[in-house]
C-alpha cells in the first residue's frame, strides 16, 4: 500500500490544487500548527489530516507523517512537499525503483530531470549540499535536499528523523549511509514559482542547517 506524506505550514494558497492532484490516493498532511487556513483547506479533500498544536518544523512534521502511514500499513510511501513545486507524475517512477532499492531519492540535475525557474544562487547552493553530504556520509548523490522522496516499509522503519527543522534532509541521508540502506537517484521534475521560491530556505539559514547537520554526525 502506497501512502503520500506531505509536511504543511502556512500553505493555504497552493495546498488545495496539490490535494487535487493526488486525488485517489492514500494522503496524510500534517498541518505544523499553520497561523493561516491551510488545515481549513485541507480539511475540504479526503485526506488523513493531521495537526501538531505547536509549529515543530518540516523535519518533525514528516516524521509524524511517516509514522501515522507506517501504523496505517504502509509499504511504501513518498514525501511531497506541499507549495506546488513537485510533479505528480514523478511519484510512479520513485515507487517502481523501489522494486531494486530499499529509497529512491529525487534528483532535479540528473539527465532527463529539471529544476525550472532555478536562480543561479540557489544552484550553487544545492551543489554544495552534495559536495558535503558525499563528504559526510560517503553517498554520491547529485541532489541532497530534494523534498520528493519514496521509501520502503523497511528503510522507513528504519529512518527515524529527530532533526524536527531543515536539517532533517541531511539526516535522512546520513541515516541512509548508517543503515546501509540501498538506493538510487531518480530524475524529477522540480517547477520554482515566485511563491515556492519565498517559501523556501533562505540563503541565510543554510549556516544553521549546516551546524545541525553535523551536530548530529557527533551525535
Amino acid at each position: 500500500m502506497l501512502w503520500i506524506v506531505i509536511p504543511a505550514y502556512n500553505e493555504e494558497r497552493v495546498i488545495g490544487s496539490v490535494l487535487e492532484e493526488l486525488s485517489g490516493r492514500n494522503v496524510v498532511v500534517v498541518d505544523d500548527c499553520s497561523t493561516d487556513t491551510t488545515k481549513l483547506v485541507a480539511s475540504k479533500y479526503q485526506v488523513h489530516l493531521l495537526s501538531h498544536p505547536v509549529n515543530l518544523g518540516q523535519g518533525a512534521a514528516l516524521q509524524t507523517g511517516i509514522t501515522y502511514a507506517l501504523l496505517n500499513g504502509a509499504e511504501k510511501i513518498v514525501t511531497f512537499d506541499a507549495d506546488g513545486q513537485h510533479s505528480v507524475s514523478d511519484i510512479e517512477k520513485l515507487i517502481d525503483a523501489l522494486t531494486n532499492y530499499d529509497v529512491a531519492l529525487g534528483s532535479r540535475f540528473l539527465e532527463s530531470g529539471s529544476a525550472e525557474n532555478l536562480p543561479t544562487s540557489r544552484r550553487v547552493l544545492l551543489k554544495c549540499a552534495a559536495l558535503y553530504t558525499r563528504a559526510s556520509t560517503g553517498l554520491t548523490l547529485t541532489d541532497t535536499h530534494n523534498g520528493l522522496r519514496a521509501l520502503s516499509r523497511h528503510a522507513a522503519e528504519k529512518i527515524v528523523i529527530t532533526q524536527n527543522r531543515m536539517a532533517h534532509a541531511t539526516q535522512v541521508l546520513q541515516l541512509i549511509a548508517y543503515h546501509k540502506l540501498s538506493y538510487i537517484e531518480v530524475p524529477v521534475n522540480i517547477k520554482y514559482t515566485e511563491y515556492s521560491l519565498a517559501k523556501g530556505q533562505k540563503m541565510s539559514n543554510s549556516l544553521n542547517i549546516l551546524w545541525d547537520s553535523v551536530t548530529e554526525i557527533f551525535r
